[in-house]
């Protein structure tokens, strides 16, 4: 076991560490310029449309689909997971302060990409069985021409994108919150682990409707109450935040002029950590985000990619950030060699007492949960491209089986798998965006034009 786990960790290695960087960026810039910069062009109407608009809660979800905010409120939620409280802390312990303007940079042509993918899903939406669904499965089939091509990988992507989500991904998260609440408060990981199987299992068996109603409740809830305790322990360490933006500038291009030469971090290590956390975060490119958008109720494709692109905002701009300047200005860095999770409860511990260990606890159950229910959700839309309806409940059943073990197990190798399965999804799915990018294309000039 411990030779399959090296074998797949060094896979992971060379994959996230340089080719699917590559990719990911290269195609974040590719359409950066062909949009002609269209994540600050859209940015207003997409801020508009997420925070100004309650109409768009409109009505029900069902199976014409769910309404503009539900959608973004759907891929939000799985977005902002843990990665949020433990990808700042990772990327900073292992690459400087400097890997969180990296991840700025990753995340501002991202937003483009998130953008096309949006589009695309809004494209090729269909139904199956009468519901409403889509996603990168559905656009790399019908439309890559060559339909034995766009057919494996289709399925390719998948079974990836399932088994990467669904159920590995989600036995990780399942962990996180175990082990959270294991830590703080002494509980069985078992027993939390079938508590948040029965809740989430009356999520799914609930469909679309019920996902969607509790996202756009539960998505604003966690990330206001995150934002707001966050920015408390920055402006009770307001002397620290000059400096700590400094550090973050400074240490993009010189790491060891924050860090100390001693611990030997390189501007590589700053920009690998920085970019990779920050795509693990907000998913941009990865295929997963595009299952939401695609079943948004908007008059136009265009219209919710704009929305696509405030959610890499919220995730990265907002959240991650929050977090990078909560252990900075906390000094939490100084404690030793602390990292991830426990980087981040100790930087609110530091401020705010024993509160911001149970605080940090408590967000990431409402993190984790949320992600839960997104990456399932995920899961669901290629289900039903590879099985119909028929595949749903033995799926919401698996999933639920999952989120036990998941639970009580050390899960090491599941969460490589996991990064793995995240990687092949990646590849099908940026060639079809990058095929199909003319599409993308088209539609946003005929939406300027509309806006004319």
């Amino acid at each position: 076991m411990d030779g399959l786990l090296n074998a797949i960790t060094n896979l992971n290695e060379v994959l996230w560490s340089s080719v699917l960087l590559v990719l990911l960026l290269g195609t974040g810039i590719f359409f950066t310029i062909r949009l002609k910069f269209v994540q600050v062009r859209k940015f207003g109407e997409g801020f508009k449309r997420v925070f100004g608009g309650i109409n768009l809660r409109g009505k029900k979800a069902g199976k014409d689909g769910m309404s503009s905010f539900q959608a973004v409120a759907t891929a939000i939620a799985a977005q902002v997971g843990t990665g949020n409280l433990a990808g700042a802390a990772t990327a900073i312990a292992a690459g400087g302060p400097g890997a969180i303007f990296w991840m700025w940079v990753s995340a501002f042509l991202g937003m483009s990409t998130i953008y096309a993918e949006a589009v695309l899903a809004q494209l090729f939406k269909t139904r199956v069985e009468g519901e409403v669904t889509g996603g990168p499965a559905y656009y790399i089939k019908n439309g890559i021409k060559n339909k034995k091509i766009g057919g494996f990988l289709s399925v390719f992507f998948a079974i990836s994108c399932t088994l990467a989500l669904g159920f590995m991904g989600n036995a990780v998260q399942a962990n996180s919150i175990s082990d959270a609440f294991n830590n703080s408060f002494g509980v069985s990981p078992l027993i939390v682990g079938i508590i948040v199987a029965i809740i989430g299992g009356f999520v799914f068996f609930g469909g679309m409707g019920r996902i969607a109603s509790v996202t756009e409740k539960v998505v604003p809830f966690m990330a206001g109450m995150y934002i707001l305790v966050g920015v408390i322990v920055i402006v009770m360490n307001g002397s620290e935040l000059i400096p700590a933006f400094k550090a973050i500038f400074v240490g993009a291009f010189n790491p060891q002029a924050v860090v100390g030469g001693a611990i030997g971090i390189t501007i590589r290590q700053a920009v690998r950590y920085g970019v990779s956390r920050g795509l693990f975060s907000n998913e941009a490119g990865m295929g997963s985000t595009p299952h939401a958008h695609a079943v948004a109720n908007v008059k136009h494709p265009s219209e919710q990619g704009s929305v696509a692109i405030v959610s890499v905002f919220i995730d990265t701009f907002v959240i991650l950030t929050l977090t990078a300047l909560v252990i900075i200005t906390s000094g939490a860095l100084n404690e030793g060699n602390l990292t991830g999770i426990q980087l981040t409860q100790r930087a609110f511990e530091l401020t705010l007492g024993g509160f911001g260990d149970v605080f940090v606890a408590i967000c990431l159950l409402f993190f984790a949960f949320s992600t839960i229910i997104g990456w399932y959700f995920f899961g669901e839309n290629n289900i039903k491209f590879l099985f119909g309806k028929k595949g749903l409940t033995p799926y919401r059943i698996l999933v639920m089986i999952v989120v036990v073990v998941g639970s009580t197990l050390k899960v090491d190798l599941v969460w490589q798998l996991a990064d793995t399965f995240n990687g092949l999804m990646v590849i099908p799915n940026l060639i079809a965006l990058l095929v199909l990018s003319r599409l993308v294309v088209k539609a946003t000039k005929d939406y300027d034009e509309l806006k004319k």
